[in-house]
């Protein structure tokens, strides 16, 4: 028989839901305008030209990301219509979240929007609703798994095979979904232990192997490529990139995290701002609001929030993740962006103590909002007087149509040295067989010659150009360097090509490099293939 574990709530004065609706349509309607005005990113049309070849996976990342950006199928170099999965992902997740935070006890219309004020508002849900990333499929399958999971705990064990499910996708998402296993197991030994004793758990964990089988199947089958890269980048096992001089063997992968003491606590004092960061002008109330953590009641209100059977859930979802990434700062450089599964349990759990400061946390959330409308809308127009420093969106957005159209007139093939600027020309010019040339940079989905044509420069023989930030042409084995052509982008002239900068401080420069084959036989100072390089990339 299931046990049942009814939660404790404070009973609400009236229903929250149709404000709630009404958040959600408003908080989804914005997202829909930044995504149109907002040019694609590097890395967003990398993974949308992953779309235009499905596969169980990839170089960089499980499939996920590329199933969300299938809407490239339809409207090709259009940066909303690309988008289109992952903003129906982001609104799927604010309708599972606002559910879970109910059921976990925040029946109040004040708790329950303001929970969701802080998860719409904090600077990784403003980015992360916009742009398609593989934590885009990670962050809906994590909601799903905690909402299944809430539900379980709740009394119907049966859930624990949807959790499961979710769990799977997640997997397909991003792997580090992975994370979500030891929480679950917590919640079940502090809610439900009973629950062990049944088949669900561990009918719910082989479905989620069973869903992430394909991508395990699809590593297995290309020497654990993926699974490979992702470890080595998360723990600082990175290879060095192949330089022009050489061009023919990667460096061995080494350990380029910090080493002595001072390092590493420099390193967990910069994992700790970069997660105030993430939250932007919420970080001044949620400061303030420390000391209520430790107090027994914020309020006269003597309902508990979340509700007991949910607490150990949400607190193990909120700070498993902040305290394994912080370990992992000790020993390699985080990017703040991984841990912030996070942040989609700790508004539950926030809710409570930021009452008193309720209209500070929604002023700080409209200022972040206002904030990273304008950030966007400068990505679009260059219209804002920032310092180059803040300039990092329109060095990642800016002249690459322009680019594209010019490389979609030369000549004879185009390659580029970077996997970013050969996925942004691709983006532009879908027509344009664009690839990576190998062995100047790290490597990419390009040399696997899934999404594009894998590029054989030994059995290159007609002229090419190659598109590089160097002046230095790369030295390519058989082939001489016989042109050069520079171009300048400016925020205000676009793009330009001339000998000299036109503007102080363009955003880019590129030089198209043209090159002639030399004597058809001679004999050596080719670069290796493709799949003998992606060897070398992960050789020890």
């Amino acid at each position: 028989m299931t046990t049942q574990h009814p939660p404790s709530r404070a009973e609400p004065v009236q229903s929250p839901w149709l404000l709630i609706l009404g958040l959600i349509i408003a908080m989804t309607a914005w997202r829909f305008g930044a995504a149109a005005l907002l040019p694609v990113t590097q890395d967003e049309a990398y993974y949308f030209d992953w779309a235009r070849t499905l596969s169980w996976g990839y170089f960089d990342h499980p499939p996920g990301v590329a199933l969300l950006g299938i809407g490239t199928w339809f409207v090709p170099g259009s940066a909303l219509a690309a988008r289109l999965g992952g903003l129906a992902a982001g609104t799927l997740s604010l309708i599972v979240l606002a559910r879970l935070y109910a059921n976990s006890g925040l029946l109040r219309r004040d708790d329950l929007t303001l929970a969701l004020a802080l998860l719409f508002a904090s600077l990784p849900a403003l980015a992360g609703g916009i742009l398609t990333t593989p934590d885009a499929a990670l962050m809906l399958a994590w909601a799903l798994a905690l909402h299944e999971a809430e539900r379980a705990l709740a009394g119907d064990r049966r859930r624990w095979l949807t959790v499961g499910i979710a769990v799977g996708l997640g997997l397909l998402g991003k792997y580090t979904m992975m994370l979500i296993g030891p929480i679950l197991l917590w919640a079940i030994l502090r809610t439900d232990p009973r629950a062990l004793r049944t088949p669900w758990p561990y009918l719910g964990a082989l479905l989620a192997v069973l869903v992430f089988s394909p991508n395990l199947w699809w590593n297995a089958g290309h020497d654990w490529l993926a699974l490979r890269f992702q470890f080595g980048h998360g723990f600082a096992l990175d290879a060095g990139a192949l330089t022009p001089a050489n061009g023919a063997a990667a460096k061995a992968i080494t350990h380029s995290g910090p080493v002595t003491l001072a390092e590493r606590a420099a390193n967990l004092g910069a994992f700790v701002a970069g997660q105030l960061a993430l939250w932007g002008l919420i970080a001044l109330p949620l400061l303030a609001a420390i000391p209520r953590f430790f107090r027994r009641s914020a309020t006269a209100d003597p309902g508990p929030v979340p509700a007991t059977h949910a607490r150990p859930l949400l607190q193990t979802a909120a700070w498993f993740p902040l305290g394994f990434f912080a370990l992992v700062s000790l020993g390699s450089e985080v990017e703040a962006n991984w841990p912030a599964m996070y942040l989609l349990a700790a508004p539950a759990l926030l809710a409570r103590p930021l009452r008193g400061l309720r209209r500070w946390v929604l002023g700080a959330a409209a200022a972040n909002l206002l904030l990273v409308t304008l950030y966007v809308y400068h990505a679009a127009t260059a219209a804002l007087p920032l310092p180059d420093s803040q300039n990092r969106i329109l060095r990642e957005t800016h002249g690459f149509a322009a680019l594209a159209a010019v490389a979609a007139g030369l000549p004879g093939p185009v390659y580029a040295d970077r996997y970013q600027l050969t996925a942004m020309l691709r983006f532009y010019q879908p027509e344009l067989a664009a690839g990576q040339w190998p062995g100047l940079t790290r490597p990419s989905e390009y040399l696997v010659g899934q999404i594009a044509p894998r590029v054989e420069p030994n059995a290159q023989r007609e002229a090419f150009w190659i598109i590089t930030q160097h002046p230095q042409p790369p030295a390519v084995g058989n082939f001489t360097s016989d042109t050069m052509r520079t171009f300048f982008d400016c925020a205000d002239q676009g793009l330009v090509e001339t000998a000299a900068p036109p503007c102080a401080r363009p955003l880019h420069t590129w030089f198209l490099h043209h090159y002639r084959p030399d004597r058809p036989d001679r004999p050596d100072g080719s670069a290796p293939p493709p799949t003998e390089q992606l060897s070398n990339f992960f050789q020890h």
